[in-house]
């Protein structure tokens, strides 16, 4: 197990939707209706085909927004703008996390296939954003999002990762195989969302949890 072998790591590497806060909040919710909406003004779709589209997308090429500049010449910089232009303000500080955070050894970094803006919006309402020594988001991945192989080593890359000494954790399984495949540790946060563990692959996840700050307080 990880907590085994918490010594030999220095890099612990978060996802952030839906990891570093919980799924059961609204705050997801809210971008996925903003992505709605941004279909059907983009297409003039009515809501039942935006939302048809949306997820045909996200399952075909890992994010909407990715499949909608491949196939539909998006902009994803209006795209990022509009989609994460959500209210935070519900979403309460978390000092329990905070502490877990800080006690861990070594540093965090936060790997998203949001925005950085977004982000640090996020971390910084749940009173953690000064925990982490940086974020790689869609933007510095040039738009190719996780589980592309090329940019989980763009950010190995960018922050001097040392693979070996290092655990990612992220509510998508299928998210966490490229990470293995390079030799980091992978932790999957379990969910009941669809999406959690699609493309599950057991050889890829050295552990399962359900509730990540259960978890960190055993490490």
């Amino acid at each position: 197990m990880i907590k085994s072998m918490k010594d030999n790591i220095n890099t612990w590497i978060f996802d952030l939707d839906n990891t570093l806060y919980d799924v059961g909040t609204d705050l997801f919710a809210k971008v996925s209706r903003r992505m709605t909406v941004f279909i059907q003004n983009a297409f003039q779709f009515d809501e039942a085909a935006a939302k048809h589209l949306q997820k045909e997308m996200f399952l075909k090429y890992g994010t909407t927004m990715r499949g909608l500049m491949v196939e539909h010449d998006m902009d994803p910089e209006e795209f990022l703008h509009f989609v994460h232009d959500i209210d935070v303000s519900d979403l309460e500080p978390d000092p329990v996390l905070k502490k877990l955070l800080e006690d861990l050894p070594g540093r965090r970094l936060i790997f998203t296939n949001g925005s950085v803006p977004h982000a640090q919006r996020i971390t910084e309402q749940l009173g953690i954003g000064h925990l982490f020594e940086g974020i790689f988001d869609i933007v510095a991945a040039n738009f190719l999002p996780k589980p592309e192989p090329i940019t989980y080593q763009a950010m190995v890359d960018e922050f001097d990762v040392v693979t070996t000494a290092s655990v990612m954790i992220d509510d998508m399984a299928k998210n966490l195989i490229p990470a293995s495949n390079l030799g980091i540790r992978t932790v999957w946060l379990k969910h009941d969302k669809d999406w959690s563990s699609k493309d599950f692959s057991s050889d890829h996840i050295d552990e399962e949890i359900s509730d990540l700050k259960r978890w960190l307080a055993t490490v």
